[in-house]
């Protein structure tokens, strides 16, 4: 049923999904990342995600950190399981075209999945703090805490990541094996270590997404589905490959739901955001920012 939303509720809408906007650009950085850089359509996106939001549960339960202090053990545990799958599963097989490595990390996506419910079992969990289910108020508006933290997380990885890749060595590197690896390998660039080490980073910040997520809603070892479709749109809508991009996307995107919500209900915002996912991929396919890498 459409409802009209007063001013108030629509302005809450509108601020709420520019926030939640910062927690899926956390959450698709890392698979624009590696397509744009590898072309690799990592289907196991999602369950490195959640890998990130357990290890923090790990942590917060044997230690007793606090789940944004924990990010700074989980992002470095993460990229260093991350580089070893790259290198010993998926680099053999990424030169026989781009079919073996996605089912590859469609296996890995099964395979961690299983682990997953064996180790944590199959409940939901969630990474319980003091300011979780705290929300402030501001101009009127009563907006969560960890939306506000997640958009300063997406907003600062984004930026990180747009002048690393700009302004470093290493970001030439990245940018001239996105563009022609074979070229960049003839002038010297090792593009293999610039994939391995892509991967790995993409994997660390898709960590610090899963913390971010476990932190604001509840998840299970079968969550990481949720957010590769919702990094698919996000990463459609700003351009596959495109950091700047999946920040504009994944903005519009939070818009989209949450105004979305308010118009029709909570039950149809993922519906409505990915009906304006078909009609971007219909009508753009390259997405409303191209391709471009940064």
């Amino acid at each position: 049923m459409v409802t009209i939303p007063s001013l108030h509720v629509f302005s809450n809408a509108l601020v709420s999904g520019l926030l939640l906007g910062g927690l899926f650009a956390v959450t698709a950085l890392g698979l624009s990342l590696v397509f744009g850089v590898t072309r690799l359509i990592n289907l196991a996106h999602g369950e490195v995600l959640v890998l990130g939001a357990y290890v923090s549960l790990a942590l917060v339960r044997a230690l007793g950190l606090d789940p944004l202090l924990s990010i700074l053990i989980v992002a470095p545990v993460v990229f260093a399981v991350a580089v070893p799958i790259f290198w010993l599963l998926l680099a053999p097989v990424m030169g026989r075209g781009p079919e073996p490595a996605m089912l590859t990390t469609f296996g890995l996506s099964v395979i961690a999945q299983s682990l997953f419910i064996m180790v944590f079992s199959g409940d939901s969990q969630t990474l319980a703090a003091s300011y979780s289910a705290s929300s402030v108020r501001v101009a009127g508006l009563h907006l969560p805490i960890m939306y506000l933290v997640s958009f300063a997380f997406g907003l600062g990885l984004c930026v990180l990541l747009d002048q690393v890749i700009r302004r470093t060595n290493f970001g030439r590197e990245v940018r001239a094996s996105s563009e022609d690896g074979e070229a960049a390998a003839a002038l010297g660039v090792n593009v293999r270590r610039v994939h391995l080490l892509v991967f790995g980073i993409a994997a660390a910040c898709t960590a610090i997404g899963g913390v971010l997520v476990g932190a604001t809603f509840a998840f299970t070892p079968t969550s990481g589905l949720t957010y590769l479709l919702s990094g698919f749109a996000v990463v459609v809508l700003g351009g596959l490959g495109s950091v700047r991009g999946t920040f504009l996307g994944a903005l519009g995107l939070g818009l989209v739901e949450s105004v979305g919500g308010s118009v029709f209900g909570d039950g149809y915002r993922d519906l409505v955001g990915f009906i304006v996912f078909l009609i971007v991929l219909s009508l753009r396919p390259q997405g409303l920012f191209g391709r471009r890498l940064a």
